[in-house]
């Protein structure tokens, strides 16, 4: 009676175990689009950290670009230039796309697939945020980088220029 009770176990064990290394390798392949695993498991942030605010900007609206097809992602790219641009910085956004045909925060008629947002000064009531985008993946990915002035008062983003 024994010998069977720690046979049963074993093959339990077994089984469980064998099931336990199967189910990632299955769930893998049915994957019909991929995705990318989260890298980092938490995130935070500060709305009086004019940089913060600047890559919440930016994080958001890559976001909403990137799912374009979703009918409320052009609604709320507008809605973010308006919260988080001045009113200067949304005018000289709007005339850079009339005349570049291209979108006037990333300077480009793409979207990147990552970004990252450095804070690279201050002075005279103002921050400068360096925004670096990168286009695609592995060796062959272009970086591209953005200067983004905020105001220290309203936090609003007030100027933007690709830097050299």
């Amino acid at each position: 009676m024994r010998t069977r009770r720690t046979l049963l176990t074993a093959a339990t064990v077994t089984a469980g175990l064998s099931l336990a290394a199967v189910t990632p390798a299955l769930a893998g392949t049915a994957a019909g689009h991929p995705t990318r695993a989260a890298v980092a498991a938490t995130a935070q942030g500060d709305p009086r950290d004019v940089t913060q605010r600047v890559a919440d900007f930016y994080g958001a609206y890559i976001d909403s670009v990137w799912d374009n097809e979703d009918p409320a992602a052009g609604a709320n790219a507008k809605a973010l230039r308006s919260f988080y641009l001045s009113t200067a910085a949304q005018r000289k956004v709007t005339a850079y796309e009339a005349k570049q045909h291209a979108d006037g925060i990333l300077f480009a008629q793409n979207v990147p697939v990552k970004w990252k947002v450095a804070y690279t000064g201050s002075g005279a009531g103002h921050a400068t945020s360096r925004v670096t985008l990168t286009w695609g993946d592995g060796s062959g990915a272009q970086v591209t980088r953005i200067d983004v002035q905020s105001d220290l008062k309203t936090k609003k983003i007030t100027d933007l220029k690709q830097a050299g």
